[in-house]
């Protein structure tokens, strides 16, 4: 048991629930925890998804306003090169196989990692993300009629024992692309409650804490840009 995050997480505000407003910035948390004396490289692993996912909304358009914890905000924004160990072959195109093989690495990376640090939940988190991301590639690309393969990442890392047949199913069926984000996410929440270590006051506690984070800033977002796009879609 560590001291100072028996202090450190005895001082971090409390959670709402999915959808509530996130109390702290994602590199906030980083400062603090690394004040703390924690393993950076843990929680950089993981907030690194955050900062991807914000990269790919912006590639894409989805989105304008960033708030990256590890990269820059020029790296987030493609206008700098990503880490050298998130793209293979040193490729700076953007096209949906580079950006899967930009996520291939970063899971490869996060495998590294909590292998190095000993972690369970960065291991466990790494296999359930990639065994998600897989399920749904297959759904979309049974439903488009497309070969998986070509776009399945990190296979080896994947946990076999998850079941996500019922989540893709109640995915499928859900009303609107909004809904359906909301169906993955609120699984991604439960498991993450059933998989904090709450009171184990270790280094995996912070960082699984550091999850939940990451899925309210996400929503936060959501809630910032959806009007947004509604407000485009009507207009044309």
């Amino acid at each position: 048991m560590s001291g100072d995050n028996l202090y450190l997480l005895s001082a971090l505000p409390t959670l709402g629930e999915l959808g509530s407003a996130p109390p702290m910035p994602l590199a906030a948390l980083l400062e603090r925890f690394i004040d703390s004396g924690g393993n950076r490289d843990l929680l950089e692993a993981l907030l690194l998804s955050d900062d991807l996912l914000q990269r790919q909304a912006v590639l894409s358009g989805e989105i304008e306003q960033t708030e990256p914890a590890v990269l820059t905000p020029a790296q987030v924004r493609d206008e700098e090169p990503l880490p050298e160990f998130l793209v293979p072959g040193g490729s700076d195109t953007i096209s949906q196989s580079a950006l899967d093989a930009v996520w291939e690495s970063y899971y490869i990376y996060v495998a590294v990692v909590a292998t190095e640090c000993r972690s369970d939940f960065l291991t466990k988190w790494a296999q359930y993300e990639v065994g998600l991301r897989n399920a749904l590639v297959i759904a979309r690309a049974k439903s488009l009629n497309l070969d998986p393969q070509e776009y399945l990442v990190a296979q080896w890392i994947g946990g076999a024992k998850e079941d996500f047949s019922g989540m893709i199913s109640e995915w499928t069926s859900a009303p609107d692309p909004f809904a359906g984000l909301r169906v993955l996410d609120e699984a991604r929440w439960n498991w993450l409650r059933g998989n904090d270590g709450w009171f184990t006051f270790g280094d995996d506690e912070v960082v699984a804490y550091g999850a939940k984070l990451m899925l309210l800033h996400r929503w936060h977002r959501l809630g910032r840009e959806v009007p947004v796009q509604a407000d485009k879609a009507a207009a044309d």
